[in-house]
């Protein structure tokens, strides 16, 4: 049972990673990028990232790490009084919340918003001010979350 929560954590740590880094680079360059674009164009792109981003690919790593990391925080209540198992339990809880339930509470509902406007009306140019504000306010701590993750799974795995 050991190496298959061994194995599990050390795919979490891989998928906070992988999440971290695409999470990083939409923080520091591709929303600057479209915000420097005029609404219509800043809009009409994201709603094709938005709709690009639902891909099995994207899906396997993103839900399948916070399914992971429930599961290994469930189990690190059966290693407790262990390094490791607070490491686990810290990277586990970080994860689910900082950047799965982030992104369902708040980011998702931000881009369905923006899904619902067409680009170049008014509304569209008015929701692309705060969307942006909000969106990459929500993405940064998504962004550090996962990046959290993934350093506490590192040091769970070499406390193991």
């Amino acid at each position: 049972m050991g190496n298959l929560f061994l194995g599990l954590t050390y795919a979490s740590a891989l998928g906070s990673g992988l999440i971290a880094g695409l999470f990083f680079a939409f923080s520091t360059s591709v929303m600057t990028a479209l915000a420097r674009l005029p609404a219509e164009q800043g809009i009409a792109a994201m709603q094709s990232i938005n709709i690009t981003v639902l891909n099995p690919l994207f899906s396997l790593v993103f839900m399948g790490t916070a399914f992971a990391s429930v599961i290994l925080g469930v189990t690190s209540f059966t290693k407790l009084g262990t390094v490791s198992s607070a490491y686990l339990l810290a990277g586990s809880v970080l994860y689910f919340v900082g950047s799965f339930l982030v992104t369902i509470i708040f980011n998702v509902p931000l881009n369905e918003s923006l899904a619902t406007v067409t680009p170049g009306s008014p509304e569209g140019a008015q929701l692309w001010t705060h969307y942006l504000s909000s969106w990459v306010a929500w993405n940064h701590v998504r962004t550090i979350a996962s990046l959290a993750a993934l350093a506490l799974f590192i040091l769970s795995i070499r406390k193991w």
